[in-house]
């Protein structure tokens, strides 16, 4: 669980900073990148990059961001 609540401070964190510019994290396991988060501010919106496979989701609730971002470091 702790895991998850880790991804949900940096979810958190990009939704704090007022910077105009959409805000990116990304998401590793073992060194490699498992997928990009951005953050619209305008929008109050999440997209997530999944690298395997392609593909892109948009959010606009943070705790189910949280959990596909949690899903997707499982199964890598």
């Amino acid at each position: 669980m702790s895991q998850l609540m880790g991804i949900i401070q940096r979810l958190h964190a990009m939704q704090e900073d007022d910077a105009a510019e959409a805000q990116s994290r990304r998401f590793e396991k073992d060194g490699k990148v498992v997928c990009e988060v951005k953050y619209f501010q305008a929008s109050n919106s999440f997209e997530v990059e999944m690298e395997e496979p392609k593909a892109k989701f948009q959010f606009d609730d943070i705790d189910i961001t949280a959990i596909e971002i949690f899903e997707a470091l499982q199964e890598n």
